[in-house]
């Protein structure tokens, strides 16, 4: 089950409650699945109840509680556990992982796409600015993924400002300007400097743009090695679960990807997809270690799972870059 089949399964769930006469709200649009927060368990979580607590008149424990049972109903689920105020936590069964990776891979860069913003035009009034420029820029393209239409208009009254970079960004080059003006978030003041140039790991821009080049070069690795297929039968979903033991952080920030594109969307803060990023990239470099065989091992299905999770999280970081309008290299 995928994130995005999970917030279907939930609002079904939702919906049930309410025709047996459980709950009286108006069902909502959509709720939002992901990676449980501090004090929570199992694969997702969903504030659901605590969103649902308002119009049904009781406490989001209790709503939580009626909800509870009926996801557990649900196929694919095998455990709903209510934890803190009132957040529902869903452990999957089997398969969970290698559906997410199989989305992600046959989505491509598509992937997290959504329907939230369908039909609405959002207008961006910002100055004259390079900074207020290139955050426009960016959320064109961000609010698009979430079906909406951004249109970009100069002069009063503003709501995008931004702060102004200190100084001017271009001599950094174009990809390094982007980062060091899309990183921060909008009511920081940008860093313009040459660490932005750095290849060491201090820098995030290089580690994200390091991580995606990681991930090609695993894939043109794995190739010479007689496995660089991923994707299809040649990736067994139990494989694929097995990995989630030893990638678990990494599946969490791809599946909890929709989620902040959603938010980066909707809060016209593309810094938060510039810092999910950092994530992704993160625990790809640690997990990379797992993908190929070591010494004389010989190449298994457990290994072409973990290049098809290598290949996931080359999918998103690509597609995440060429939204913030920064190149993916292959090599670097």
């Amino acid at each position: 089950m995928t994130p995005v089949e999970l917030s279907r399964t939930v609002l079904r769930a939702v919906r049930r409650a309410v025709d047996v006469g459980e709950l009286s709200v108006s069902v909502p649009v959509s709720v939002g699945v992901g990676p449980p927060g501090a004090g929570g368990c199992g694969d997702y979580a969903t504030n659901v109840a605590l969103r649902l607590a308002g119009p049904a008149g009781l406490p989001a424990l209790d709503v939580a509680e009626i909800l509870r049972p009926h996801i557990g109903d649900e196929p694919g689920v095998a455990e709903v556990t209510v934890t803190g105020p009132g957040f529902l936590n869903i452990t999957l069964g089997g398969g969970a992982a290698a559906a997410l990776v199989d989305e992600v891979l046959n989505r491509g860069e598509r992937y997290g796409y959504g329907d939230s913003l369908a039909g609405q035009v959002v207008e961006l009034r910002v100055p004259y600015d390079t900074r207020a420029e290139v955050v426009a820029d960016t959320l064109v393209r961000i609010v698009a993924t979430q079906g909406g239409r951004a249109e970009v208009r100069h002069g009063e009254p503003v709501n995008l400002r931004p702060v102004p970079a200190p100084e001017d960004p271009a001599p950094l080059g174009a990809d390094a300007a982007r980062w060091a003006l899309l990183y921060p978030a909008s009511h920081d003041r940008p860093r313009i400097s040459a660490d932005h140039l750095l290849q060491r790991e201090s820098n995030p821009l290089f580690r994200v743009r390091y991580a995606h080049a990681r991930c090609r070069a695993l894939r043109r690795n794995a190739g010479a090695l007689g496995f660089g297929e991923v994707g299809g039968d040649g990736d067994p979903a139990g494989r694929l679960d097995d990995t989630a033991r030893q990638g678990a952080d990494l599946l969490s920030v791809l599946a909890e990807y929709p989620h902040t594109l959603r938010l980066a969307a909707a809060h016209r803060a593309p810094d938060r997809l510039a810092r999910h990023l950092v994530g992704v990239a993160d625990s790809l470099l640690l997990f990379q270690h797992l993908v190929l065989p070591l010494g004389d091992e010989k190449p298994s299905a457990a290994h072409r799972a973990r290049l098809a999770l290598a290949e996931a999280a080359g999918t998103v970081l690509a597609g995440g870059l060429s939204l913030l309008g920064i190149s993916a290299p292959e090599y670097l």
